[in-house]
Formats: structure tokens, sequence, C-alpha cells
């Protein structure tokens, strides 16, 4: 009896192998008849068990397990668990409390279970790893009801990807970066504390290290430095000072997923943008600027690291790299001729800088003796263009387009200088030295003609009617009144010379300059002839004193011939005072003209050897008929 029981085990164990691997077959689409009568054998089925079972095998499916058996090879959601509550620690420091005490085992043994060391570092770590699901989940536009699922779901089941997919959020990745670097050169990265308390690169500069593997990105969290944890922008530092040569970043997911790097590309002299919106739609963007100001980043308390600023010089030439942030932008200084791409300031952020005023010298804003708030209405003034030149003043100029253009001729010299520097004298040397090459403006004036006088001579003369129109027109450059009579220079006046193919060589004054360096048509080059030493200066006087020059001085030495000698010399001590007066005041306006209107000279030249400054505007324009000129923009576009 036994041993048959045993053979029926055997055979029933047969059935069942058999049984399964006809289902195999079926599931794959098989139909073997003769498999199929030794299915029917076996089990005994009528046909009617034989139609279903065959149905439910061939029938979509419906079930997860039914979906694994058919498609075993196809990837399976990664699961994902979601805290089950974010105030773990309280609650059990209230169990421990109240078992404690307790006279049963069982209670006794839970709190103590829960006072290991060990078990409340895994809730505490469970609470702070749930707390930056929860805001994360929040930065990606989730809601926090995602959160509620935990508690809804049997224990011991998950969150699927598709569900996390469906909130929008991130999926968690590290990666392991490895860099070799030169230790004497940056990384060429910003980092910051976000406000999760993450170390997040906030830029990357252009022609770094980081940049040129292009394996970091704006956003991406710093965890590790050579497996050392690091927490703030001093542990990094510290950790990659130590790190040398060979660098191992482990990096974080960034949270913000639409964060872009704003690198751009220069080609063609324009700036291509990749991937990211342009500053303003439709726009054209430019890569060269001329600096209208000098910066030193040593001295700049606003910017992020004084390591990668980028000096330069007032007239220095940038190539703007990138303009992502609106505060610092990465350039590179040609000028300069270093490959070195560091920060400057943008012009709304220098803007602002020279624009503010310290609270202690607001005088529109006081403080009265009682402490009460005093404020000052301000006098609404509207713009009139024949005092332009006042609100010019208030024109912050800091940085201007320019771009290169082969070797040509200026159309215009201009030549600005205060009185008694010697540019008057400059000009006419220049013109008698090649009569076919410079030419002079013939002035303007409504002085009636004198007698002998013939007009296009030494003045076009006009009707003061006719020229005060001209003057209303904008058809003079500059004009002015002297005994009741004006005198001017006409923009067509200039254009004759200019196209008689000469250059036109102007001594005019400083409030010009801003016309002049906007016109396409004039094409000026700006010489200002700054005033020597007052050693030097009194040299020209006296040269132009032995030539018969006029001076302005109170008192003539010659006149004092006629006095007594204790007069005489009383009088040439009083002209000597006064004429050292004339000095001082010409060196210091000539320093106020430099410092106000700089922006638009092209060269400087101190005036201390009257042969040695002629020679160097001779081969400064020599050198524009062979070498390439930066120019602005608005003379070509």
């Amino acid at each position: 009896m036994v041993r048959w029981s045993a053979r029926s085990r055997r055979a029933a164990r047969q059935d069942k192998v058999e049984l399964l691997a006809s289902n195999n077959r079926v599931s794959a689409g098989e139909d073997d008849t003769s498999d199929n009568a030794a299915f029917r054998h076996s089990t005994d089925l009528s046909d009617h068990d034989e139609i279903f079972l065959k149905g439910l095998l061939l029938s979509n499916p419906s079930t997860p397990h039914r979906e694994l058996l058919l498609n075993p090879t196809e990837p399976q959601p990664v699961p994902v668990f979601l805290p089950a509550h974010l105030n773990n620690k309280p609650i059990c420091d209230d169990i421990i409390r109240k078992f404690s005490p307790s006279r049963r085992l069982e209670s006794r043994e839970l709190a103590k279970l829960l006072a290991q060391p060990h078990f409340r570092a895994l809730l505490r770590a469970h609470d702070e790893i749930g707390y930056l699901f929860e805001q994360r989940l929040k930065a990606a536009g989730g809601s926090t009801t995602q959160l509620e699922l935990a508690s809804q779901r049997p224990t011991g089941t998950y969150l699927y990807t598709e569900d996390i997919l469906k909130s929008k959020m991130p999926v968690e990745t590290i990666k392991m970066v490895g860099l070799r670097r030169d230790p004497s050169k940056p990384l060429g990265l910003t980092v910051e504390m976000d406000e999760y308390k993450q170390l997040v690169i906030a830029r990357i500069l252009a022609g770094g290290v980081i940049d040129k593997q292009s394996m970091l990105h704006v956003g991406d969290v710093i965890l590790e430095v050579n497996g050392t944890p690091v927490h703030s922008p001093d542990e990094l530092q510290v950790e990659v000072s130590r790190a040398k040569e060979n660098l191992t970043l482990k990096i974080g997911p960034n949270v913000d997923e639409e964060i872009k790097s704003g690198r751009y590309t220069v080609s063609g002299g324009q700036v291509k943008q990749n991937g990211i919106a342009g500053l303003e739609a439709g726009k054209k963007l430019t890569c060269y600027m001329r600096a209208l100001f000098t910066y030193h980043p040593s001295e700049d308390s606003l910017l992020p690291c004084r390591d990668i600023g980028l000096p330069f010089k007032s007239g220095d030439i940038l190539q703007i790299i990138n303009v992502k942030d609106p505060n610092w932008w990465q350039a590179k200084n040609i000028t300069a001729e270093s490959d070195k791409i560091g920060l400057i300031p943008s012009q709304e952020l220098e803007e602002r800088r020279k624009a503010f005023v310290a609270p202690e010298a607001d005088y529109v804003h006081k403080i009265g003796i009682c402490g009460t708030r005093i404020s000052k209405r301000k006098r609404k003034t509207m713009y009139r263009s024949v005092a332009n030149c006042e609100f010019d003043k208030a024109e912050l100029l800091l940085y201007e387009e320019v771009t290169r253009m082969p070797p040509f001729r200026r159309k215009t010299l201009v030549l600005i200088g205060v009185s008694g520097v010697g540019r008057r004298t400059l000009k006419n040397r220049l013109i008698n030295s090649d009569v076919d090459k410079f030419g002079a403006v013939i002035p303007h004036t409504s002085r009636p003609k004198r007698a002998l006088e013939e007009n296009g001579t030494s003045y076009w003369f006009m009707d003061r009617e006719e020229m005060e129109e001209a003057v209303k027109q904008n058809e003079f450059l500059e004009y002015g009144e002297h005994n009741g009579n004006l005198y001017g220079t006409h923009l067509q006046s200039i254009k004759d010379v200019i196209n008689s193919g000469r250059m036109c060589i102007l001594d005019c004054a400083p409030n010009a300059l801003k016309i002049l360096h906007n016109s396409q048509e004039l094409m000026p080059f700006v010489i200002f002839v700054a005033a020597p030493g007052m050693e030097q200066l009194k040299t020209i006087y006296a040269d132009r004193r032995a030539t018969g020059s006029n001076r302005n001085l109170s008192f003539d030495r010659q006149s004092s011939i006629r006095f007594s000698s204790r007069r005489a010399r009383t009088l040439e001590s009083l002209a000597s005072l006064y004429e050292d007066d004339d000095l001082v005041a010409t060196v210091e306006e000539s320093s106020f003209v430099q410092r106000k209107y700089e922006k638009y000279f092209d060269m400087v030249i101190v005036n201390e050897d009257f042969d040695e400054t002629f020679r160097q505007v001779v081969e400064t324009l020599d050198q524009m008929s062979h070498e390439d000129q930066w120019v602005p923009v608005n003379w070509i576009y």
C-alpha cells in the first residue's frame, strides 16, 4: 500500500511537469495535438475544461503576475519608498518616556530598543531625508499630498517610478567626476549655498578646466571632494587645495532641472547662444566692448571671488563671453593679450554702483532736529536741447560696443585741450606740413564784412537771422557769441573738406565731442593735448612772448621801465604771481576736461616737447592706414 502511494506521487509529479510544459507551449502559440491529447489523458479533462483553460491562458494580461509571467525580460518599475512620517523622533521619545517604567517586559524591551543610539540616528536620518523629499517635491511643482500616499498604502508596498514621474519629482542620480588640473590655476567655477543648504555650482567660467570637460553644469550639487564631504565654500576650497593635481568630485542631482548653464560661444564676431533665450528678443548680441572706466578686482567688495576677477583699464577692448548673470559678465581682455577669462561688473551693476548715494550724502531727505524726516520737493525739469550738455553730465557711459575694422583713414582729426597748451599751434603745423592731406574749416559769422575781406577766405558771412535759423536746425557743430556777433562751425563746411579728399582738423570745444563721436559721416580721431607741468608751461608762455603772441596777464613787465626801480620790482612780482595763478588754473582745467570727456578720447598726449608731440601725432595717423581699428558699431550698422 505504501509502495503504491509512492508510485502514485511520482506519477502525479510527472503529470504536473508535463502540464507546465504544455502550458508554456500553449502560451507561446504552439498547436500540438499530440501534446494536447496527452494533456487531456493525464489530467482527465473534458473538452469544456480544456477550452476554458486555453482561453484563460491566451487572454490579454490583466494582472501584474500575468504580465511578469509573459514578459519576464521587460524592465520593471524601481520601487521608491515614501516617508511614513516626518516627526518620528518626538514620537519615539514619548514611547520611551511612557514604556520605560512599565511592568511589562515587552514594553521595557521596546523602550530599550528605541533608546539605542543607532536606532535614534536612523530615525533622525529618516526625518531629514523625508523633509528634503518634501521640499524637492514642492520645488519640482508637486504637491505635499503625495506624502499622504504612504499612509494610504498597505505596509510593505512601494511608490513606483511612474508615480514619481507623474508628480514631476526629479530622479536621484549620483555621478563621480574625475579631473586632472594645474594646481596653480583655478578650476573656473563659483559655488553658493542654496535654500536647501546644499553646495551648488553657481557659475562656470568659459575656457576653464570645468568648462572644457563639459561634465559639470550650473546647478549641480557638490557632495564630496576625493571622498571627503563638503558642506560650505570654505570646506570646498580647503579640500581642492589639498587635492593638488587629481580631483574626484561626487555630484548630486540638480533640484531645478530648468536651470541652464548660460554658455555662449563666439563665432564670426558674434555671440551665439546654446539652448537659452537671448537677453532681449530680437537684439543682436555683440561680443566686443570698449571699457570706459578702470576696474580693479582686488578693490571690489561685491565680487564673489576676487581671484577670478578680470582687471582692465579705460580704453581696453573686452571680449564678452557670457552675459547670463545679470551682475557679472565673463570676459577676456583683448588689449592685454591674455587668454585669462574672468568676471567683470555688468552694465546694470556698475550703473547702480555709480548712481548710489550714501545716506549721509542724501540732501533730498534729511532728518530734523527732533528726528522728524524732512523731504524736499524735487523740481521737475524738462529736457531742453539747448542745455543738452548739462543733461549729458548725468549720463553713465561704462561700456561701448565696438567692432574691428580693417585699416582705413579717419575723416576728421579733433584736437581737444584747454587754452595755452599749444593745440592751435599743433593744428597749423600739421596743415602746413602737408596741405594736400590736411585741411581746416572756415568758420561762419554774422559779423558784417569789413573792407578788403572776401567771403570764404577768413570767414563765411551770413545774416544773423539766417544763422540763428541754421542753429535751430542743428546745422552747426558749435557756435558762440562775441561782441554781439555769432561765430560757429558749420557741419557742411566740415563735409566739404572731407569731400575734397583731405582730413579735416578741428580744434573745437569739448562739448561738441558727443556729436562727433556718434556721427557716421565724420568718423573722428580725437586727441587730447594735456597740459604739462608748471615748468613746461612757463617755457611755452616764454616762447609765445618771444614770438609776439598776446598774453592775458594783468600786468606787463615791459611797462614797468617807466616807473622807479622799487615800483618796477613790485609790479614784476605781481605779474609773476598772476602768471603762476594762470598756469595753475590751466593745469587744473586740463585735468578736469580729461576726467570729464576721457570716454571720447582715442589718444592722450602730454605736450612737454612740441616737436615730440608733432612726431607722435604723425606716426599715429600713419599707423591707422596699416593696422586694424576698433570703432563704434554705430559707424558700421
